[in-house]
Parts: C-alpha cells; sequence; structure tokens
C-alpha cells in the first residue's frame, strides 16, 4: 500500500471528512473506444511497451498537478526524497488478464480503506524504480518477484504529498495465495482488466469546496472504488493501449 505516500489529513487534496463517492458524476468517457479484448493479451501488451507509439499523458486536473509540482520542489530544497514507485501487476488469468489491487485498512491515519496498487518510496537500497515496486509488492502482498514479467513503466504521477511516482507495469503469473502485511492492507483483489480499459466504467467527478473545485476519476466495479492516482494512472494505461 502507499503509506510512505500518504497525504495529511489537511491537506488540500484530501480535507477532513471529503467522502468521493458523495460527490457527483459529472459525466463518464463512454464516447471513447474501449480496448478490444484482441489487444489486451500478453503478446499485445508485451509489444506495446517494446515500441509505444506516440501518446500523451493525461493530467487529470491542472490545480492539483501544480501544487504537486510545489510541493516537490520544495521537498528537493529541503533533501528530503521525493521517488516513489507503483507496481500495476496484470495477473494472467485462464478468463482473461486481471488487475490486482489493495484495500488500506481501515484504521489507517490516512486514506483509510482507500483502493491503491502495491507500492512505496524509494529507499537507498534500491537501484531502480522497478526494484522499488517489486520489493513493496512482495512486503505488502507477497507476491514473489520471481512470478512478475516487468512490461515498462507509465509516466511519472505527481502526488500533493510531495512524490514522484513511476507506474511499473508487469504481467504476474498467478500464486496460490497473496500473504497480506495486515497492518496497511486489508485485502488484495482483482478486476478485469477489460472492464478497466473501457472508458464507459470511466467516472468524471469534480468537488467544489473552500480550496475550489477538484476533478478526478473514479471507477466503480461491484462493490469497490477506486479513485484519485490509482485510477489517473489506470487512465494512462488506457491511454498507452488505445493508439
Amino acid at each position: 500500500m502507499l503509506t510512505k505516500l500518504s497525504v495529511p489529513s489537511t491537506s488540500i487534496a484530501v480535507p477532513p471528512g471529503f467522502d468521493p463517492q458523495a460527490v457527483p458524476i459529472q459525466s463518464n468517457c463512454a464516447g471513447e473506444k474501449a480496448i478490444a479484448n484482441s489487444q489486451l493479451q500478453p503478446d499485445q501488451l508485451r509489444q506495446r511497451f517494446i515500441a509505444p507509439p506516440p501518446w500523451t499523458p493525461e493530467i487529470t486536473d491542472e490545480n492539483r498537478h501544480v501544487m504537486a509540482s510545489d510541493i516537490i520542489a520544495q521537498r528537493q530544497e529541503q533533501g528530503l526524497s521525493t521517488q516513489a514507485a507503483v507496481l500495476i501487476p496484470l495477473v494472467l488469468r485462464a478468463a482473461g488478464i486481471a488487475v490486482l489491487l489493495t484495500q488500506r485498512t481501515d484504521h489507517l491515519h490516512d486514506h483509510a480503506g482507500q483502493i491503491s496498487f502495491p507500492g512505496g518510496r524509494m529507499e537507498s537500497s534500491d537501484s531502480s524504480p522497478a526494484i522499488t515496486a517489486l520489493r513493496e509488492s512482495y512486503e505488502e502482498v507477497g507476491l514473489v518477484t520471481d512470478r512478475v514479467e516487468l512490461l515498462g513503466q507509465l509516466p511519472e504521477y505527481l502526488t500533493v504529498s510531495g512524490y514522484r511516482v513511476t507506474p511499473i507495469v508487469g504481467l504476474v503469473h498467478p500464486q496460490a495465495n497473496y500473504v497480506l502485511d495486515t497492518f496497511e492492507v486489508a485485502d488484495a483483489f482483482e478486476v478485469p482488466l477489460a472492464f478497466l480499459m473501457n472508458p464507459a466504467h470511466h467516472q468524471v467527478r469534480v468537488a467544489t469546496g473552500e480550496q475550489g473545485s477538484r476533478r478526478f476519476y473514479a471507477m466503480t466495479f461491484e462493490n469497490r472504488f477506486i479513485w484519485g492516482a490509482t485510477a489517473g494512472m489506470l487512465r494512462n494505461l488506457y491511454h498507452l493501449l488505445k493508439v
């Protein structure tokens, strides 16, 4: 989980009492094409990362992006680490590839119960973002490194907690079970990649408060509410695969 990347409860990103599920849906992206299942096969995904076409990452909310850039610059001036990484695990299932996600425990001070990818801050011993993502995935859900085939990475995602997060994408050969760090991880679950790569399921929500408006993506799957940075990274994966 992203405990190491948590945003203080007083942050503009997550004001006290903010409930993203209560924010009205402004629109969805149903007008955009879904990624065909034929393009969501292992060989096609490998090829897309080997030879990606030109594409443009999406900035969900320009105000948040500017604020995140400023906070990162401040941390760098203070000599603090700003590098982090997450793993986007694409699990190879007979019924089709699924995305492994984690749900934070309810007792955590920040982002209790929220959904994220396994990941966290880069340690001085980590030689690359990929190593960070693999290490954190093993620590948080027991994902065995040897079962992960790294495909590549998406552009950095800036957080208002002052981190430049590198999303690492990998194909995962299923293992019998996951061993959760029960202090941070309440659950690990899978969502079909085809569902997440269908813009009809990409909700645009806009919250307005004393600190201005905030635009964010959300994706609801059964009883799971995926939003914020996790949804933003999934949108960028969509943009890479759609072109």
